[in-house]
């Protein structure tokens, strides 16, 4: 890719163990990020569910599901990022395969629970992708989603900050046209058959960033994320088919 306005999604197939180690690329913010959500997940999920992770990467989320005692299966596009997510899984449970989002190989009905974290900002037809989750979900499954707002603001902190911050970020990680609306995403499942239930943004504690380290380059292990009211510039949410 690398066209200005595309988002390039193959810089994900170069990570390795990366996935896990890097603390001077913006995968280390998913790594923080992703001790706020996966609790918050977990607590919406009442019992042992049959879950599907799409756009799952490294196994940030999946491994912990199962680790949680779910029966989970990811999916990506990405080979290398599957092989990275399943030598990370201390459960040796996680069924991770290759597979496109907007075909699921999968039947209808077939999961409790589906999540798509960090994954609706990386494709060009999201409404699309959401009716595929809805046709796997069985009827009062619970889609889980996680993706960033469209505006100046998330511009400004989403994309550029980071790039200024983290020299390393990867050109077209993200690109602003491919953000989300909060009230986008409600139709998108509305016309799939789900109903929004909840919304909650998250954001990073600048209170948990060592002065010293702003400008290193890297992200520091101290950092951390927490939840908010505000949806401004990175949410997550979860219907109900």
């Amino acid at each position: 890719m690398g066209k200005k306005n595309e988002v390039d999604n193959s810089i994900y197939d170069n990570y390795g163990d990366q996935w896990y180690t890097a603390v001077d690329d913006p995968i280390a913010l998913l790594r923080a990020e992703s001790k706020v959500k996966v609790p918050w997940i977990l607590s919406r999920i009442e019992e042992t569910s049959v879950i599907l992770d799409v756009g799952c990467g490294a196994g940030f989320l999946t491994n912990e599901l199962a680790l949680a005692g779910h029966q989970v299966t990811g999916v990506d596009l990405s080979e290398s990022s599957l092989k990275v997510a399943a030598h990370h899984d201390q459960t040796k449970t996680v069924n991770y395969k290759v597979a496109n989002a907007y075909e699921l190989p999968f039947s209808d009905a077939s999961f409790d629970v589906l999540c798509a974290m960090d994954f609706l900002e990386h494709v060009e037809d999201p409404s699309r992708a959401i009716k595929e989750f809805a046709r796997v979900l069985k009827p009062g499954g619970k889609f889980f989603y996680h993706t960033f707002n469209r505006n100046l603001v998330a511009w400004l902190v989403i994309i550029k900050l980071v790039e200024w911050l983290i020299p390393k970020t990867p050109k077209h990680m993200h690109v602003l046209r491919l953000f989300i609306k909060p009230k986008e995403l409600k139709l998108y499942c509305e016309l799939a058959n789900l109903k929004n239930q909840e919304m909650i943004g998250i954001r990073p504690v600048f209170s948990s960033i060592p002065l010293t380290q702003i400008f290193s380059g890297k992200v520091p292990p101290e950092m951390r994320f927490k939840l908010t009211s505000s949806l401004m510039t990175s949410f997550m949410g979860v219907a109900l088919k």
